[in-house]
C-alpha cells in the first residue's frame, strides 16, 4: 500500500493534463463571452438599423409632402402668371385701341388689331371714337 513517489515524467504528464484542461476551460469561457458580445452587438446593430429606417421613412414622407407643396405652389404661380399675362395683354391693347378709335377705326377693326373683346371695342369706340365710327 505504500506508493512510490512520482518521477519527473509522471509530474510532467500530470502538468500537461492540467494545462490542457485549463486551456479548454479558458477557451470555452472566452468563446462564450465572445458569443454573448456578438449577440449584443448584433442586437444593437439591428436596433440602430431600425431607428435609421424610421428616420428615413419620416424623411421620405417629408420629401413627398414638400414635393406636393412645391407642385401646388408652382401650379398657383403658373396660373397667376398666365392671368397676369392675359390682363397685361388686354391692358396693353387699350391705349392702341383708344388711338385707333380716335383715328376713326371701327369696333371690328379694334377687335382684330388690339385683341380685345367686341363689347370692349364698342365701349372704346363710344368713349373715344369719332361720330362716324359710331354709325358704321
Amino acid at each position: 500500500m505504500f506508493t512510490q513517489p512520482l518521477n519527473l515524467d509522471e509530474w510532467l504528464l500530470i502538468g500537461r493534463a492540467v494545462f490542457l484542461v485549463f486551456s479548454f476551460v479558458l477557451a470555452a469561457v472566452t468563446f462564450s463571452a465572445w458569443r454573448r458580445a456578438a449577440v449584443r452587438q448584433t442586437t444593437q446593430a439591428l436596433a440602430h438599423d431600425e431607428e435609421v429606417m424610421k428616420r428615413l421613412d419620416a424623411l421620405d414622407a417629408r420629401i413627398v409632402a414638400a414635393r406636393t407643396l412645391v407642385a401646388q405652389v408652382s401650379e398657383t404661380l403658373e396660373r397667376s402668371l398666365r392671368a397676369d399675362a392675359a390682363s397685361s395683354r388686354a391692358l396693353s391693347g387699350y391705349p392702341i385701341a383708344i388711338r385707333l378709335a380716335r383715328g376713326g377705326a371701327t369696333a371690328q377693326e379694334l377687335v382684330e388689331t388690339c385683341g380685345i373683346s367686341h363689347s370692349e371695342a364698342e365701349l372704346v369706340c363710344r368713349l373715344h371714337g369719332t361720330p362716324q365710327a359710331l354709325t358704321a
